[in-house]
This record gives C-alpha cells, sequence and structure tokens, in this order.
C-alpha cells in the first residue's frame, strides 16, 4: 500500500509534504506582496459566470482567443515532458 501512495505522490509522503509546504510559502508571499486573497479568485470566477450571462454569452469569444493562444504554448511544452518521461 505505502509503495502506490509513493508512486501516487511521486516520493515519500514526508518529502512531499515537505515540498507543499515550501511551494504553499512561496505563492502565499507571492499572493500577499500581490495584495491577492483566495476569496478574489472565486468572487472574480463569480463575476465573469454573471458576465457571461448577462452579456448573453458574447463574452465567450475572448476566452477562446485566450485558450487558442495558451495552447500554442501549454501542448508542445506538454508533448517534450511527455517524450523525454517516456525515455526514462
Amino acid at each position: 500500500m505505502s509503495d502506490q501512495v509513493n508512486k501516487f505522490l511521486g516520493d515519500s509522503v514526508g518529502r512531499t509534504l515537505v515540498k507543499l509546504l515550501v511551494v504553499s510559502l512561496i505563492v502565499g508571499f507571492i499572493m500577499a506582496v500581490f495584495g491577492w486573497a483566495p476569496l478574489d479568485f472565486i468572487y472574480g470566477f463569480r463575476n465573469f459566470v454573471l458576465e457571461v450571462w448577462h452579456r448573453g454569452f458574447s463574452a465567450l469569444g475572448r476566452v477562446g482567443d485566450y485558450l487558442l493562444l495558451g495552447a500554442t504554448i501549454v501542448i508542445p511544452v506538454f508533448l517534450l515532458i511527455r517524450l523525454f518521461s517516456y525515455r526514462r
């Protein structure tokens, strides 16, 4: 059972917890510098849904543009990562 958990986490439980703590500290610091709070993201998503609803879904045109723009970077990087990890 422990071996399956380690395989799922990618490392031992203790090392994974330490990594998560370090990343959480860094992200928390960056969010504090910019004055962001977790509820800002929730309210932002809620406001986005309300905007789309009130504007009659015409706002989704921008989202499609952003999706394609981001996909031009994300998909090739994903494929490269998968190719390099496949050879191991």
